[in-house]
């Protein structure tokens, strides 16, 4: 029996289009292998929003065949719809299949050959038939090493989707994603040259799976999507996501739902409202910020300014005392100034936030930021990010000081461990805070504890 492994990188969507495959091989007869270095067929499921992550999968791919040479890699995912030809030329590639193609992978394994693969000219879309809308026709490229099947993503309508596990074990949090794709063009991004058009996951079928993760066991799901915020707009009829969070609450059992990454200007004060009328939806916001800077945010094409974000940040605070609310920040945009970086640390400094998550800016092809002159030194961009990373520390060390005292319902994960105080076993919070209970408890399992003063990057808590 065949075997297949999946290599994964990049986000929730991105792991979500990986469970979605691996659940497809499974029911065509292949089994998972350990690693791919037993691996019949290796999927690398790649992401492309920084340069980093390029190199991370090229060099993840020239491991896999030094390592396994055997083996059938079948490269996907953000970077081979961005750039298929970079991909194809490398030793060991089979296939490459950009996300506009991905729900083939599964027939194109199972159609694949040694003898297909060795004496069959490989084929080739070029980059400039996806842009320019045409499909349908594959001409061949004498240098590249697979072949490629790709073509244009703002005609994918199909929704991958499936649970992906936490990574902590069992059915401890997994992520259900529920949107894909992303209508807006911020400057920097290449998401939606590589992912298409916003789609959504059926309302009923959304409600459907919770209601079979949580009889399965799962007790607390994770709703993602790359906008999460323009959930349902595409729908007939349309739909919208407080509708969604109030349909999922009243028709399954599930215990605790968690919302992703959303957009500041869906932060709206309905939304808001439904969580403070709800213990079971974790009161936990994770608003994209990028800059405190008006100038560079308009040259981002972020259509919010800082006095705006401003505003939904102390509104969810106002609302939600004890909520954890989140900023992603971007540090050397092109045409970043000290001033535009001094005037977005002073706006984290005010704002109620809880913790970063801070990139350093990374020019990608096809971005109209990319093509800026003004491009930040990358000392300055490193120097930056992390003066951005030590401000991120300092609120997350507050927030934990702040809980001294308060009782939190813990979810239990599958880590554990003992030090001087004795055993523990991780946990996280409702407001996203991690903590290590008292003593040894099976993952999965909800414990409500008294937290003491922080110690390190944690909060301990006392069964109660």
């Amino acid at each position: 029996m065949s075997t297949f492994f999946i290599e994964q990188f990049g986000c929730r969507a991105t792991q979500a289009d990986a469970a979605a495959i691996e659940q497809q091989l499974r029911s065509r007869g292949y089994l998972g292998a350990a690693s791919a270095n037993s691996a019949d067929v290796v999927v690398v499921n790649t992401c492309t929003v920084t340069a980093a992550a390029d190199l991370q999968a090229r060099q993840a791919i020239h491991t896999i065949h030094q390592e396994n040479p055997a083996a059938r890699i079948v490269v996907t995912g953000c970077y081979a719809q961005r750039a298929p030809e970079d991909l194809a030329a490398l030793k060991g590639v089979a296939w490459v299949v950009g996300n506009s193609h991905k729900p083939e992978i599964p027939r194109l394994i199972e159609e694949m050959t040694p003898v297909s693969l060795t004496n069959r000219a490989p084929d080739f879309v070029p980059v400039e038939f996806l842009r320019g809308g045409r499909t349908g026709r594959l001409v061949s490229q004498e240098n590249a090493s697979a072949k490629v099947l790709t073509g244009n993503i703002l005609e994918q309508t199909e929704f991958l989707f499936a649970p992906v596990d936490g990574g902590e074990g069992g059915h401890t949090r997994p992520v259900l994603k529920i949107q894909d794709g992303c209508d807006s063009r911020c400057s920097y991004c290449v998401i939606p040259l590589v992912r298409g058009r916003s789609r959504s996951l059926d309302p009923s079928r959304v409600v459907e799976e919770i209601r079979r993760l949580s009889e399965t066991g799962a007790r607390e799901v994770v709703l993602s999507g790359i906008d999460l915020g323009n959930y349902g707009r595409d729908l007939e009829p349309r739909a919208k996501l407080d509708d969604l969070l109030g349909r999922i609450l009243n028709e399954t059992s599930i215990e605790r739902l968690r919302i992703s990454s959303i957009e500041p200007l869906d932060v709206i004060e309905d939304l808001i409202a439904l969580f403070t009328t709800n213990d079971r939806l974790a009161r936990h916001f994770h608003m994209p910020l990028q800059s405190g800077s008006d100038r560079i945010l308009a040259a981002m094409r972020r259509w919010y300014r800082a006095e705006h974000y401003a505003r939904r940040a102390e509104l969810v605070r106002e609302w939600l005392p004890d909520a954890a609310i989140g900023a992603d920040v971007i540090a050397g945009f092109p045409g970043e100034t000290e001033e535009d970086h001094r005037a977005t640390v002073a706006l984290i400094e005010q704002l109620p936030l809880t913790y970063l998550h801070v990139f350093s800016y990374s020019p990608r092809p096809g971005t109209s930021a990319a093509e800026m002159h003004n491009q930040v030194p990358a000392a300055v961009i490193a120097r930056r990010a992390r003066e951005l990373r030590a401000l991120g520390e300092d609120k997350k060390s507050a927030f934990r000081a702040a809980q001294e005292g308060s009782t939190l319902s813990v979810l239990t994960l599958n880590r554990s461990g003992e030090d001087s105080a004795g055993a523990w076993t991780r946990g996280i919070s409702g407001n996203y805070l991690d903590v290590r209970v008292a003593g040894s408890w099976p993952s999965n399992h909800f414990v409500d504890v008294q937290v003491t003063a922080e110690r390190e990057d944690h909060l301990p808590g006392i069964p109660v």
